[in-house]
């Protein structure tokens, strides 16, 4: 990855030199075939000649100085890191890296005067496409695709990185085409880069600021205006939160929505599940291979997960079952000491359950905020669309799991992203 010339790449030779002894710097430790990093660098270097006469911006390559690395606990890319003065500030960012908290972090670094003359420099940008999407998982990848190779300039924004909720899946294995079950992420980045390959543009990790469906504009990071002249809505669902005490102030620390991402830090500990659906049974089991212990706490007497999925739970010889419990309340005492107060609803009694880390699985709600009150949808907050895909809205279309139906999985968000993809290209032509 080569550097710009308002950004300096160093070793761990010269990290004390350009970094601990500038006043202010910003530092990437960046790898290579790493797709957040890419997206990162649509980023890095448009601010780096924006704030790059103020703070010194740095790329380090994270394999080649492990040790560096270590010294400053960076496990993963990217990774930004920001000093002042020889010391580090700030946030730690990494992962799905979006342009705002950069610039937070940036603008803690200099004089608020010269902050307010630096945003005021920010020119703003428009950008013509013929289809957008809205979501990269599978439905919005699939429509992606199926667009860009009927020669239809495609852009997909998303507030993630692609790939949607099945690149936290463990292992997919009901896709056809495949013998053996595949690593959620990895699925998620194939269908990224076959869409890139057929020449899909992308706008990752990025704030939508206002939609506007009727005239099919978007305005993102608070300078840039997409227009189209169609829509794909493929936002899809997130995990629902329990709505109790404490769940908002602990989570992400001491409890996680994802198995795949967080169940390795549990290895040797107790873990507390709350849910008794699919998604409840089949993360316990994938977080049971690290954990010494799993509750399965549910609030009915009988658990929802299908049957095959029941069979192999209670299998599992260190998943334990707590049901007919209602979750009151969730507590943080220490790192890695949790409590979570369920009341009986048989017998009225209320207890406290220790554990190490609460995991949440009870549901999933879609993503439909952004777009207030313009789209028909059913009660639960579903976008209801036709059986070609279309909204109330003339030329939005939706697909995937964000739309009203009844199943929702890979294979039918593919075949959503399929429809909405040939409408739309019917409709341009």
């Amino acid at each position: 990855m080569t550097a710009s010339s308002t950004i300096t790449e160093i070793g761990a030779d010269s990290f004390a030199e350009k970094v601990l002894g500038e006043g202010s710097a910003i530092v990437d430790f960046y790898s290579t075939e790493c797709p957040p990093c890419e997206n990162l660098a649509t980023k890095f270097e448009p601010l780096s000649e924006l704030y790059g006469h103020r703070v010194k911006f740095v790329k380090i390559f994270r394999q080649a100085n492990r040790d560096l690395a270590t010294s400053l606990d960076v496990t993963g890319s990217p990774t930004l890191l920001f000093f002042k003065d020889g010391k580090r500030v700030g946030d730690r960012l990494s992962g799905a890296i979006t342009r705002s908290s950069i610039m937070r972090n940036l603008d803690a670094l200099i004089p608020a005067a010269e902050t307010l003359d630096i945003h005021a420099r920010i020119e703003p940008a428009t950008t013509e496409t013929e289809a957008l999407i809205l979501g990269g998982g599978p439905a919005g990848l699939t429509a992606g695709i199926y667009l860009a190779q009927a020669h239809i300039d495609t852009l997909v924004v998303d507030v993630a990185l692609p790939g949607g909720y099945v690149a936290t899946t463990h292992q997919v294995s009901n896709y056809p085409g495949f013998i053996e079950a595949m690593n959620g992420y990895q699925l998620s980045h194939q269908m990224t880069e076959q869409a890139k390959a057929n020449g899909v543009k992308f706008r990752a990790a990025v704030e939508i600021d206002e939609v506007d469906l009727e005239n099919k504009s978007i305005r993102v990071d608070g300078y840039e205006t997409i227009r189209a002249k169609k829509i794909i809505i493929a936002t899809g669902s997130q995990p629902k939160p329990l709505g109790v005490p404490g769940e908002r102030e602990y989570r992400g620390n001491g409890i996680s929505y994802c198995a795949t991402c967080d169940a390795k830090y549990y290895d040797g500990k107790d873990v507390i599940v709350l849910g008794g659906g699919n998604s409840a049974v089949e993360e316990s089991l994938f977080i049971a291979k690290f954990a010494r212990t799993v509750t399965i706490v549910h609030r009915s007497s009988q658990l929802r997960a299908n049957k095959e999925a029941q069979t192999r739970v209670l299998a599992q010889p260190n998943i334990k079952f707590l049901l007919d419990r209602e979750v009151r309340e969730i507590k943080k005492y220490a790192p890695f000491e949790m409590g979570v107060v369920v009341k009986d609803n048989l017998s009225g009694e209320v207890e406290e359950l220790p554990a190490h880390g609460v995991f949440i699985f009870i549901g999933f709600t879609p993503n439909v905020e952004i777009f207030g009150d313009s789209l028909k949808t059913d009660q639960w907050g579903y976008i209801e669309a036709d059986s070609r895909m279309r909204t109330n809205v003339p030329g939005v279309f939706s697909a995937g799991d964000v739309n009203a139906k009844h199943y929702r999985q890979i294979t039918t968000a593919v075949a959503d992203g399929t429809i909405a993809a040939i409408e739309v290209t019917k409709e341009l032509e």
